[in-house]
């Protein structure tokens, strides 16, 4: 049995459906919200190559456990955008959420916040992680404040950790939530939600 079944997590504002070829359109028009692939410190597809990131995504679900999710936001059932568990390390418990993008219309949002509380959520009091990890590029200062917002932890940066598809070096920042601070995290978010 798989550490992480596909399933779907519903919250007030998103609700996170396990990715397949039939979201491709939906997430076409996403990512053209803000053409979110124009950010060079980020892995956005564009129109063009959104075929091939949906395959890739389904490639790490098929072989390494990995669970891509379309993001909806619940108010029009409109795909806003995606994000995924990967890095998955059953034995020990831990995982990763990342490869998250979400139109320029639902940045900011309760839907950012809610999805990243639906993840957590499960993560430790359905898998019973023991920690968590998030993790971006360095100059993407808008997901380093909104990771730190969550309630993450700061670990450490990985200098020179990855070649960018423009051949740039990426310096990566890795924050987690580990399994006791879950509690005052979940408690923090729901306090945002709630406003």
């Amino acid at each position: 049995m798989a550490f992480i079944e596909a399933l779907t997590l519903t919250g007030r504002h998103a609700r996170l459906e396990p990715l397949t070829l039939a979201h491709h359109d939906a997430l076409t028009e996403a990512a053209r919200d803000g053409a979110l692939w124009q950010l060079w410190y980020t892995t956005v597809p564009t129109p063009d190559t959104m075929a091939a990131y949906i395959d890739m995504a389904l490639a790490m679900r098929s072989e390494l456990g990995a669970l891509p999710f379309v993001i909806i936001d619940q108010r029009d059932g409109r795909i806003v955008g995606c994000t995924r568990y990967f890095n998955v390390d059953a034995t020990n418990r831990r995982l990763e959420i990342g490869h998250t993008w979400l139109a320029a219309s639902a940045q900011r949002s309760a839907i950012n916040t809610e999805e990243k509380m639906l993840l957590l959520r499960h993560a430790f009091e359905h898998l019973r992680c023991i920690a968590v990890e998030l993790r971006t590029h360095f100059m993407n200062h808008q997901s380093r404040a909104a990771i730190a917002r969550l309630g993450a932890k700061q670990d450490g940066i990985l200098r020179n950790h990855a070649i960018m598809a423009d051949g740039s070096y990426r310096d990566t920042v890795v924050f987690s939530i580990i399994e006791s601070e879950w509690p005052a995290v979940r408690r923090h978010l729901q306090f945002k939600l709630d406003r």
